[in-house]
């Protein structure tokens, strides 16, 4: 039984796409899963009180988009 010229590439494409997803499950099973994050808040003692931040200071003149590239 031979496959039409037309097939071969779909026969081709089908392979790929199965092999690949297979390689994919693959690496997802063998990794290990991330360790949750910590949910809980941060003490009070570490955050920093608002009145005692400092203010920033911006230096240079702020970044306008050129949206007209003729104009500069």
């Amino acid at each position: 039984m031979r496959l039409r010229e037309a097939n071969r590439n779909l026969l081709l494409l089908g392979s790929f796409t199965l092999l690949s997803v297979a390689a994919a499950g693959i690496v997802a099973l063998l990794d290990p899963a991330p360790l949750p994050a910590n949910a809980a808040p941060r003490s009070a003692a570490i955050q920093a009180p608002a009145d005692r931040q400092a203010p920033v200071r911006i230096v240079g003149t702020p970044f306008v988009p050129n949206t007209n590239p003729r104009q500069r």
